[in-house]
């Protein structure tokens, strides 16, 4: 016993000792960070194509980085590894393509520690200046926790003019990674975007079929996927089936979420920050309202006009599931807005081409069409009343003050009084040729 307790002591001895002098292995080298922010710059010039990035030097794992004192770099002996990190973490990780065509080999023009402090990478010409300038003093004090590791690669190309894309796979390089890559045009325009993970292959500047194609296909995702949106369609079309019918309400909707998604994307929609949460409250109470109404008993003439006003809302709650997509855009953002509700549209012929068979069949063979409705629409109602609820307790988190009658505030009125006036003329558009073809209809008979 006394042995063992004299080893147990020994190894306590040496463990305090191996970290007194940097020995011991340090596991949290080894962890994975938790949120990681990857900067990067491409910039086609001639010939050769610029990437230039920067990662936090914590995120690259595994690497047997040279310490002159625990966890910091030891920068007089560090270029063999940080060369090595920038090949294994960055390069090898990332593709590029010149009009489809994949780019390579590429080549490391220069690399270099930096602090946590340094902020030139605001730009693309301070970054490149820092990277191809001189490297740090080796006497730094750069932590491993918090310094950056600069990269400048290079890529041969066959026109500066071409179209570009990106697949980056730098999502291992922490839990949740974030990549803003802005691509810098020859004429200096700059295109920002924001990726999360690994996003697949990126189109930096798209042709117009392939930014209309991506939105299309985005609108029928996001109808299939909105479960809230196809139950606000379910109850519009429970007591309406027939085809005239079906046309009026859901071409309402249409032109409802078409005015405010168009409007939104172009800045014209509100920007407080209890606006998204009181859309989602009005959403859900759209679906209650239609839902009472069908119980009560729905009139056409008043579906299509509410109709209208709930798709303006809907509209507002489509942009805001648009707002990081739309820097996919590219140049042509009207047409990936209106593929967007291309896309929403065929999603919502998909959904009543099974919704509306399975309502015939059901009122024919199982319950009476009016008692049918009834108890269909109170389920939704449930639903959307318990929706309400939830998302008006999150609205009701929000502080609402008297606003400053600032800029600011009046830019915010106007952008609103925009979309009114937008949205009251395409109901007195429409109001006028619903006349115009019932009185034609009558004319007829």
């Amino acid at each position: 016993m006394n042995n063992l307790r004299k080893w147990h002591w020994l190894m306590a001895v040496l463990v305090l000792v191996s970290i007194g002098f940097g020995i011991a292995p340090r596991l949290h080298a080894h962890e994975i960070p938790n949120d990681v922010t990857i900067q990067a710059f491409l910039k086609p010039e001639g010939t050769r194509l610029r990437l230039l990035i920067r990662v936090p030097l914590i995120a690259m794992r595994d690497m047997t980085w040279p310490f002159k004192a625990p966890d910091v770099l030891d920068l007089a002996t560090a270029d063999s590894e940080l060369r090595n990190a920038a090949t294994l973490w960055v390069g090898d990780e990332v593709k590029l393509f010149e009009d489809n065509q994949p780019l390579g080999p590429y080549t490391v023009a220069n690399i270099r520690a930096s602090e946590a402090t340094d902020t030139s990478f605001e730009s693309y010409d301070r970054a490149l200046a820092l990277v191809t300038g001189p490297r740090l003093p080796d006497d730094t004090t750069l932590s491993i926790k918090d310094g950056f590791l600069d990269v400048l690669f290079e890529y041969p190309i066959q026109n500066e003019h071409a179209r570009f894309s990106i697949d980056p796979h730098w999502g291992r390089l922490g839990q949740r990674a974030i990549t803003v890559v802005r691509l810098v045009l020859p004429n200096d325009t700059v295109r920002a975007f924001e990726l999360e993970g690994d996003p697949g292959l990126i189109r930096l500047d798209p042709e117009w079929y392939q930014a209309a194609w991506r939105f299309v296909v985005l609108g029928i995702e996001h109808i299939l996927s909105g479960i809230d949106h196809l139950l606000f369609l379910f109850c519009l079309v429970i007591p309406f089936r027939r085809p005239r019918q079906l046309l009026v309400v859901v071409s309402a909707f249409t032109v409802g979420h078409s005015i405010t998604l168009i409007a939104s994307a172009f800045g014209l929609a509100p920007d407080m920050l209890w606006f998204p949460p009181f859309i989602e409250m009005m959403i859900a109470a759209s679906i209650v309202y239609m839902a009472l109404e069908n119980i009560v008993g729905a009139n056409l003439h008043r579906r299509w006009i509410i109709t209208l006003a709930f798709g303006l809302v809907h509209g507002f709650g489509f942009s805001f599931a648009l707002r990081q997509t739309l820097q996919f855009a590219g140049t042509h953002l009207l047409l990936s807005l209106l593929s967007f509700n291309v896309g929403v549209e065929i999603g919502q012929i998909a959904v009543l081409a099974l919704i509306l068979p399975a309502l015939a069949l059901l009122f024919a063979r199982v319950v009476p069409e009016r008692l049918g409705t009834i108890i269909l629409s109170a389920l939704v109602a449930h639903t959307g009343w318990h929706w309400m609820t939830e998302r008006g307790a999150l609205l009701m988190q929000y502080q609402f003050t008297m606003p400053e009658m600032t800029p600011a505030f009046f830019a915010n009125v106007l952008r609103v009084l925009m979309v009114v006036v937008a949205a009251s003329g395409v109901w007195w558009l429409v109001g006028v040729l619903k006349k115009r073809t019932t009185s034609q209809g009558i004319a007829g008979e």
